[in-house]
């Protein structure tokens, strides 16, 4: 039996999934393992559930506190490199109290154990190549982007997560990409939340979806069922379940969100040259058919060089869901092995 452990943490807007990895590499929990995260009642609420989850997990899997190293823990960003969240807020931070609040040190002192910090981006970039690379992943590189409310992503160079300086490196979303080709006649410019016109996340993530994509298509199918509901934020969420059937009008929001993730990767392919494209969000919990079409066109999208074509991978974020806890874990177990 391995001695010790880490304890993964991933804390989102709504839940707080746990899992635990022992010295050796292997996870020691299968299956999701969800608690109340209840960020949003601001940090002395989120922190004693951060601890909630933490005391849950030894719990459930019979590991005694003592035997426990490190944690590896992440959040939605924006937030610095060591956990500090942003001065402005965002959307899961938006209680005054979060606002640069640090959050990784609260929860180091809550729990009395080291507390290495990833961006939840970051940490699910990380185990999905993990997962694809096995004893080649220190070897190898990769990009991930991940589609969500906004597009979040990570940087993976020779199996290490690149933060940058200030924590900022992998906001992949507010990349800009061009934009020729990619809208249809007389589309407007899409708008990000972050200020920013033409970026990755004004077309690729739900947001882009209600703000841009379905009120010009639905302008384009008059009488389309989506039409029909209460908002264009309705519509939205039924989007995929339209795509899976098949629906013209789904299929052209989702291809132009897969041609805008294919140019992120253009850029990618210049910059820093991966071993791996990964794609994960809302189209790794669809149906099968579905997420193969769109990363087929993902990778319609992505222009690579002859030389690079042979060993360029691209694929899907697996386990979405435990994703950020098993890259986090993965995190602070690299952390300690490297100390």
């Amino acid at each position: 039996m391995a001695s010790w452990v880490v304890v993964g943490i991933d804390n989102g807007g709504t839940k707080n999934n746990t899992t635990i990895l022992d010295e050796t590499g292997k996870f020691l929990v299968d299956t999701l393992v969800e608690t109340p995260s209840r960020v949003k009642e601001g940090p002395d609420v989120a922190i004693q559930c951060v601890e909630e989850a933490f005391l849950g997990i030894l719990e459930k899997t019979g590991i005694a506190r003592d035997r426990v190293r490190a944690i590896g823990f992440d959040t939605p960003g924006p937030a610095t490199a060591e956990g500090v969240m942003t001065a402005k807020g965002s959307t899961n931070f938006s209680h005054a109290g979060w606002r640069s609040f640090d959050f990784r040190g609260a929860v180091e002192e809550r729990l009395g154990l080291p507390v290495l910090y990833s961006n939840d981006g970051n940490a699910a970039a990380l185990y999905a190549h993990y997962q694809a690379f096995g004893a080649d992943a220190p070897r190898r590189s990769s990009v991930s982007a991940i589609v969500g409310t906004g597009l979040g992503g990570g940087v993976i160079e020779s199996g290490h997560i690149v933060k940058g300086q200030a924590g900022m490196a992998g906001e992949l979303g507010h990349i800009h990409i061009p934009m020729e080709g990619l809208l249809g006649e007389g589309q407007a410019l899409p708008h990000c939340n972050c200020g920013l016109y033409g970026d990755v996340e004004s077309v690729a993530s739900l947001t882009g979806i209600i703000k841009s994509l379905l009120p010009y298509w639905l302008g384009r199918f008059p009488g389309h069922e989506l039409t029909k509901l209460g908002s264009v934020e309705q519509a939205a969420k039924l989007c995929r379940s339209y795509g899976e059937k098949g629906d013209v009008l789904a299929l052209k929001v989702f291809e132009q969100q897969a041609m805008a993730i294919g140019r992120l990767f253009t850029i990618a392919a210049n910059f820093t040259d991966p071993h791996a494209y990964f794609v994960g969000g809302g189209v790794v919990e669809a149906a099968p058919h579905f997420r193969d079409w769109f990363l087929a066109k993902v990778k319609e999208s992505t222009a690579l060089r002859a030389e690079q074509l042979p060993n360029a991978r691209f694929a899907l974020v697996p386990d979405l869901d435990m994703a950020g806890a098993r890259g986090a874990s993965l995190a602070a177990l690299e952390w300690i092995r490297t100390r």
